[in-house]
């Protein structure tokens, strides 16, 4: 929307057009996988007030909501959850070349996974945001596919809206081919 700073973003936000076109080239698997560089950004330098987008930080804090906001337009577009699963999970692995221990779940695997319920609606507020900035273009809009729980290599990290197990991540660096 005109002068919403807390959607501007690089590269920008495009017409439905184009947004049409990448969602096509996803469900043709020319796109192999979805991210986020999740950029939080503190209010002030998001010139929210101003809204002024050539002074405005250029980055959304979304990661939060990375998969309630793609399986939301996924499910108006009839995508099933194991497109999901390829783009947030199996294509990135392979990218990094970590597909012998991420991506699926199988035996030898890292077990990280999430426990999600795709069909639970919600409406994202400012206290529902675990961010240190609350400022995200996912505030105040209905999504679906609620997060119940998060692992991390076995290990519970989250359950029904609390971290209840931090630290447990690690850094993962691409794997040499």
């Amino acid at each position: 929307p005109d002068a919403q700073t807390a959607y501007k973003c690089a590269p920008p936000i495009r017409e439905a057009a184009n947004n049409e076109q990448l969602w096509k080239a996803l469900e043709a698997d020319i796109i192999d996988f979805v991210a986020t560089d999740h950029s939080p950004a503190p209010p002030s330098i998001k010139e929210l007030e101003s809204g002024n987008f050539q002074k405005a930080w250029g980055g959304i804090a979304g990661l939060q909501f990375a998969l309630p906001a793609l399986w939301t337009r996924a499910k108006e577009r009839g995508i099933n959850v194991k497109k999901i699963a390829q783009w947030l999970s199996e294509n990135p692995a392979k990218f990094l070349n970590l597909q012998h221990r991420k991506g699926r779940i199988a035996e030898g695997y890292d077990a990280d996974l999430v426990v999600w319920n795709p069909e639970a609606s919600f409406i994202p507020k400012e206290a529902d945001i675990f961010h240190r900035h609350k400022v995200t273009p996912y505030l105040n809009q209905p999504l679906f596919g609620k997060v119940q729980q998060t692992y991390v290599a076995g290990q519970k990290v989250f359950e029904k809206g609390q971290f209840i197990n931090l630290q447990k991540g690690m850094i993962i660096r691409r794997e040499q081919m």
